[in-house]
């Protein structure tokens, strides 16, 4: 789980006091500590009240309500989240069967999600709490003894004592309380970001989607997705197989069949010769488009030698002049290899197109776990996924494997397309 207030304090501590993290992390500790405190407050008049009136019939609604308190609660605490965490965990309750109060509460209360914010709303109030009001404690205090000269200055001629019997005589005589200030304000900037990370961390941990939940469908909807596009790549390729093995064998021995008659009329003088001719011409052109067809299809060279290898052949023979730097360190998976050089591919056959590109560039990196692509022409630009060029089908099949397509075409071009996938999914 990845948090993004630590990452900040791990890439750059030196920076982190001086960044505008720390102003976030104060707010948001101090909002979750007056928070908290409400949040106690109500919940245990809830469950005073409730228990007091459930004799009675009345304090069971709000026992109930003491119950569902988490989910405003949560709800809350999603859109503070944002203070400190790009990516705030979604809402993992599903929608009711019905519109009607009754079916709403149902729901709700047959989820594990809601018992899950309820546990955060009472760790809210009483652990995140009072380590809030240490925190508020330790900031209030550090900012009082950073502003000490300018107390003594104010309140003069009354006196300013930082220990008990020993008065403050004069603002310069403060100066040391003011560094133990700073310094305190250096500790707060530290404590206020591993503070918030956990709190992150605790939040997202209790208030995020399982996958037995809703988001969880989505995320085994996705997984099938998968497995339909692996299902489609193995027809594709039991098909350019056939293609390779059947048709374009007996278009080889027909054209072979054709050269062999050719020849055997070769000196007479029959009027058959000349349709022999043309049939093998046929026969020849109808192999090369099968060929090229099959190649479309599913690469051979792909199978055997990879990406590298398939695009540079790809480049070979395109008509505008495509430079080529791709550098693995080793074979990809076979989905992100397939996937990448028909985005490639696709990309190629825009430039010459649409594009009216007179020079292409393609480089490939492996960063980490993540295969990264770029594809620039020096074309008039002007690209829109959205325009039936290609690229929005690419970008969905991109998507299956958790990757993203990147176009950057202004008028005028020059037109770069960034491909990033993921290796390990």
């Amino acid at each position: 789980m990845t948090v993004a207030v630590w990452e900040a304090v791990r890439r750059r501590p030196g920076r982190f006091p001086v960044s505008g993290w720390v102003p976030r992390c104060w707010a948001f500790l101090l909002g979750g500590t007056v928070l908290g405190l409400v949040v106690l407050v109500v919940f245990a008049a809830l469950v005073a009240a409730g228990t007091v009136l459930a004799p009675v019939g009345a304090g069971l609604l709000l026992l109930l309500a003491a119950a569902l308190l988490g989910l405003p609660v949560a709800a809350l605490e999603r859109r503070r989240l944002r203070l400190v965490d790009p990516e705030p965990p979604p809402s993992p309750h599903g929608t009711p069967p019905r519109a009607d109060a009754p079916a709403w509460l149902g729901a709700r209360l047959r989820e594990r999600a809601t018992w899950r914010e309820l546990a955060y709303t009472l760790l809210l109030g009483v652990v995140l709490t009072a380590t809030g009001l240490g925190f508020t404690a330790l900031l209030g205090l550090s900012a009082v003894l950073t502003a000490t000269p300018v107390i003594v200055w104010a309140v003069a001629p009354e006196t300013v004592m930082l220990i008990p019997g020993k008065a403050v005589p004069h603002p310069l005589a403060a100066l040391p309380a003011t560094a133990v200030g700073l310094l305190g304000l250096l500790l707060a900037a530290y404590t206020g970001g591993l503070l918030a990370g956990a709190h992150v961390w605790l939040a997202k941990a209790l208030l995020s989607p399982r996958d037995e939940e809703p988001n969880g469908r989505v995320i085994e909807l996705t997984r099938s997705r998968a497995r339909l596009a692996d299902a489609f790549e193995a027809e594709r390729r039991r098909i350019e197989r056939d293609l390779h093995d059947g048709a374009q064998q007996q278009l080889v021995a027909l054209s072979m069949t054709l050269g062999l008659a050719e020849l055997e009329l070769r000196g007479h003088d029959s009027p058959a010769a000349p349709l022999v001719t043309r049939a093998r011409a046929e026969a020849r052109g109808a192999l090369d488009q099968l060929r090229d067809l099959v190649r479309g299809i599913h690469p051979q060279v792909l199978t055997d030698h990879g990406l590298p290898a398939a695009v540079t052949e790809v480049a070979l023979r395109h008509p505008v002049p495509v430079t080529v730097d791709i550098d693995l360190p080793h074979r990809l998976p076979a989905a992100v290899e397939t996937t990448a050089y028909f985005t490639v591919t696709e990309a190629l056959t825009n430039a010459a197109k649409h594009g009216g590109a007179t020079r292409v560039t393609v480089t490939g990196r492996l960063r980490g776990d993540t295969l990264l692509l770029t594809v620039t022409d020096d074309g008039r630009g002007g690209a829109d996924p959205e325009a039936g060029t290609g690229l929005q089908g690419l970008a969905d099949r991109l998507a299956i494997l958790g990757g993203r397509l990147t176009v950057t075409s202004p008028a005028g071009g020059p037109t770069r397309l960034r491909v990033e996938v993921p290796c390990s999914a």
